[in-house]
């Protein structure tokens, strides 16, 4: 059979609300994603013994079960007929980043594989769902409202593609970070999140940037206390010429400059990797 080649983009929160916590522990959220035109390389080559093989700059930072394993062994289970494969995974985001590269590197595997078993009947969506919060969206690979514990999405084509830098402070996330940001929470009991109301289309970047300012990200303050490089890395994309906008991209440490053009936003990136060779640091586009 072919090889396929998927790009698994970097996933970007413009906004993020936590309404609550159900009972399980899990957080209802509501957030507008978007993808970066940066991105891991997944290369799935079917029929082959199923494996997953990393490669790149980021490999010694992975600790634990890689989600592409769990990924392939529940494939396995839902359908046995599946044609499966070997998966190369070639690292370009950093790990544990905020930007959900383990959950794209995973929504890749789910893709390459559903295109080679057209005619199973898993629900793709359900499984991408019992891998992670992010696993949905990055599935679906496109701008969305995404809400619940990230099984509800709602597309959103029309949305303004955005220039930015991203900027990871490598040293700034601790072990078991997201879960120590979620802590800080005063989340209330909630058991069932309502639908929320879809934002205008919001095609020009203008408006796009002031609702994202209006709504922020309710994580922020809770990952900046435990991870002042965070904060740090905003300070010095807010004081860049041409920035508009900053946050926090999850639950971090990845924060995000909106620049006026792309212009600004390779410049910035070009200052910041001068002054702090050891963050990582991309100009990108956001969007579709």
């Amino acid at each position: 059979m072919t090889v396929i080649a998927e790009r698994a983009r970097a996933k970007v929160n413009l906004t993020l609300r936590i309404h609550g916590r159900r009972a399980d522990g899990y957080h209802l959220l509501e957030s507008l994603i978007v993808f970066a035109d940066v991105g891991d390389k997944v290369v799935f080559r079917p029929g082959a013994t199923p494996s997953v093989t990393v490669s790149g700059p980021y490999v010694g930072a992975i600790t634990g079960r890689n989600l592409v394993d769990t990924t392939l062994e529940r494939l396995a289970a839902a359908d046995p007929g599946l044609t499966l494969g070997a998966v190369e995974i070639e690292k370009a985001l950093p790990i544990a980043a905020g930007i959900g590269g383990g959950s794209a590197d995973a929504a890749a595997v789910l893709r390459a594989v559903r295109s080679v078993n057209p005619q199973s009947k898993i629900d793709w969506h359900a499984i991408a769902a019992s891998l992670g919060a992010d696993v949905p969206v990055c599935l679906a690979d496109c701008s969305a409202l995404v809400w619940g514990v990230g099984e509800h999405i709602e597309p959103l084509p029309a949305l303004a593609s955005l220039d930015a830098v991203l900027v990871c402070p490598m040293a700034a996330a601790p072990l078991e970070k997201t879960r120590t940001v979620f802590r800080q929470l005063a989340t209330q009991p909630l058991e069932h999140a309502n639908p929320p109301v879809i934002p205008p289309e919001m095609s020009d970047a203008d408006a796009l940037i002031a609702h994202m300012r209006g709504i922020g990200n309710d994580l922020r303050n809770a990952a900046h206390a435990i991870m002042e490089q965070s904060a740090w890395a905003e300070a010095a994309l807010a004081a860049k010429p041409g920035c508009q906008y900053v946050s926090l991209s999850g639950a971090g440490p990845t924060s995000y400059g909106i620049f006026t053009d792309a212009g600004a936003a390779a410049d910035a990136a070009d200052s910041l990797k001068a002054h702090h060779p050891e963050w990582w640091i991309t100009a990108t586009t956001l969007g579709n």
